[in-house]
This record gives C-alpha cells, structure tokens and sequence, in this order.
C-alpha cells in the first residue's frame, strides 16, 4: 500500500512536469511553422495528452472489464470540460475564438450525442445494462473522427489561419534552424513520454488501492482511472492557461474529448466490442450536460470567466458526490 501511494506522489510529478515540457515545445513548433496554436491543441497536444486513455481503454477491453474502458472515457470527458476547464479559467480567464464556439465546440456536442445514442439503444434500461458498443459502431465512431480531422483542416484553411503558398515558400527560402526544430520536438516527445508513464503510475496505483477496498469497475473508470488519465489534459490546460495561451487550453480539451469518443472507443470497439454493465442513463447525460454547459459559456462572451469556472468546478465535485453516495 505505502509502495502504490509512493507511485501516486511519483505519477502526479511526472505528469506536470511532462505538460510543462509539451506545451513549451507545442507551442515553439507553431510558431515555427506557421500553425495557429488551435490546431496544435486540436490535433498533437490533443493526440498526444489522450494516449493514456487509449493504452487503459485497450487493455481494460482486453481483460474483460469493458465497464472499465468505457466508463474512463466518459468520466474523462466529464472531467475535461468541468473540472479541467474549471481550473483553467479560475488560474486565468479563458477567450475562447468564435471560430471555436461555433465549429470546434459543436463537433465535439455532436461526438456525444453519438455516443449516446449508440450506447443507449435499448430505452427501457436506465442502466444500460448489457448493451454493446458493436465492432460496427466502433468504425462509426472512427469514420466520424476522420470527418473531424478532414473539417479541422479545411476550416482552418478556409478561414485563412494556415499558411498560404507564398507564405510557405518564404519559409523554404529562410535558413532552417535544425538545432531549434530538433529542441521542440525533443521537448514534445520528453514532455508526452512523462505524461504517459507518469499517468500509468497514478492509474495503477490508484486502481489498486480503490480495488482494495471493495470499489465496482464501472465507478473506479468513471473517478480514479478518468481522473488518473485525463491528468495530462488537466496539467497542460492549467499550465497553458497560466502562460496565457488559452488557444492551447481550450483546443486540448475540445481535442481531447472527441478524440476521448471518436478514435479510442472507436478502435477499442473495433478490436474487441464493449458490453456495458454497470454505466447509467445519468453519466451518459452528465457528459452532454457538461459540453452543452461549455458552449453556454464560451457563446456568452466568447470566454470563460473565473466565476463561471467556479461553476463547472463545483457541478464537477457534486456529479463525484453522486458517484461516491451510490457506494
């Protein structure tokens, strides 16, 4: 037991850490090449600070527990758009572009709702019981996230925020500064390498504690093992947030929760379907609560202020108060 909390302490270091390092590099390598910061936070940082959900989601799938899988990414998304947007605004308030709120923000309501409605197809079961995410309904998801991928470009292309032809024929013609492109990479790749193992340590030591005392698969992936794995979005947004680069804060979260739903239970499903047992009707409309109250307050100002944060904090600590009052 003291071993496991020692691996909790040791996780929780490496993870800031490591999202300290990434979102420096991320948000050097933009620069350098010209890329807007929203779809560096939209595409790697998200990619990248969603692999510990993939890595758990697979092997949860694979042992059997697919309660485990699913319940991570849900309670993920949950925890990314309340609590790590929560944070983030109470550290400093967050501008959120209108492009954003009225293109990215809907994409990723939309990935919910599909959700939803793949996972909730038998109406006369609140708690979902037995219902499977088919292989079927995995390449859904995984077709959608292609659709997300393919708009992300083209919308930022069409809005001009990607470097044009003569732009990019400037930047061939400057002198490449190879020691500089090689820094920020090695500084994404270190800072991702941290945020992964430092993740696994916290989740399985986590996991192993909450086992020991008697705590259903379903709740240890809605709390300890969402918390455990959404902990590298929770430190890059908090730490992109206080250096003033909300751009990289918000895309991360929005990036990360249709990665969350699209690509990992989209692969998973499609390797090895998903019977949900022990998921309710009131964690799936916890997560689309939580996106819809998101956009509310990004539509408003086109920001998130401090108050507002402290709202999405506090719906965060009552939905844990829920899950912990049901043990």
């Amino acid at each position: 037991m003291l071993l496991n909390i020692v691996f909790i302490v040791v996780g929780v270091a490496l993870v800031i850490w490591g999202a300290d390092r990434l979102t420096d590099g991320a948000a050097s390598l933009a620069r350098g090449m010209n890329v807007p910061e929203i779809i560096i936070g939209l595409t790697i940082v998200a990619a990248g600070t969603s692999a510990p959900e993939l890595f758990v989601s697979m092997v949860s799938a694979f042992k059997g527990t697919a309660d485990l899988a699913v319940g991570n990414v849900i309670g993920s998304n949950i925890f990314n758009t309340m609590l790590i947007v929560g944070c983030s605004a109470v550290v400093a308030p967050m501008a959120v572009a209108k492009s954003t709120v009225k293109k990215d923000i809907p994409f990723a309501v939309i990935a919910s709702i599909l959700l939803f409605m793949l996972c909730f197809d038998d109406m006369d079961s609140p708690h979902l019981w037995g219902n499977e995410i088919s292989r079927s309904d995995g390449f859904i998801l995984l077709t959608g996230f292609l659709v997300f991928m393919v708009y992300t470009f083209n919308a930022a292309k069409k809005e001009g925020l990607m470097p044009t032809e003569e732009e990019r024929e400037d930047l061939k013609e400057m002198p490449k500064d190879y020691s500089k492109l090689w820094r920020n990479l090695s500084m994404i790749v270190l800072g991702l390498a941290c945020l992964i193992v430092g993740s696994n340590l916290f989740v399985d030591a986590a996991t192993y504690v909450a086992y020991r005392f008697g705590v259903r698969p379903s709740v240890v992936g809605l709390t300890i093992v969402a918390g455990g794995t959404s902990l590298p979005e929770l430190a890059t947004s908090v730490v992109a947030a206080y250096k003033g680069r909300s751009a990289i804060a918000i895309g991360n979260v929005i990036g990360s929760n249709v990665f969350n739903i699209l690509m990992i239970l989209g692969v998973t499903a499609a390797v090895h379907p998903l019977r949900i047992m022990g998921i309710t009707i009131i964690d799936l409309m916890m997560m689309l609560v939580s996106v819809g109250l998101l956009w509310l307050f990004a539509f408003t100002k086109y920001s998130v202020s401090r108050r507002e944060g402290f709202v999405l904090i506090g719906g965060f600590l009552a939905y844990m108060g829920w899950l912990i009052w049901l043990l």
